[in-house]
């Protein structure tokens, strides 16, 4: 066998392996119990707030008067 072949890619997409530990360990949940949860309401009982909040027009307006499109007094 090559040792090419014996190499392995890392892992791609979710560590089911911790993922488990976290909800059988940590929050006490049952396995068919953690099995039957979407991965959103997992993500929320561990307490993962996912997204930030969305920008409200204050930020945005905030946003563009630090960082103009152009230079005040400049032509088109």
């Amino acid at each position: 066998m090559s040792d090419h072949a014996q190499q392995t890619e890392p892992p791609h997409g979710l560590d089911w392996a911790a993922l488990l530990r976290a909800g059988v360990q940590g929050l006490g949940l049952k396995p068919d119990e953690f099995w039957s949860l979407t991965p959103a309401e997992l993500q929320l009982m561990l307490g993962d707030k996912g997204t930030s909040a969305p920008l409200l027009s204050s930020g945005l307006d905030a946003l563009m008067a630090a960082y103009p499109d152009r230079k005040e007094g400049a032509s088109r």
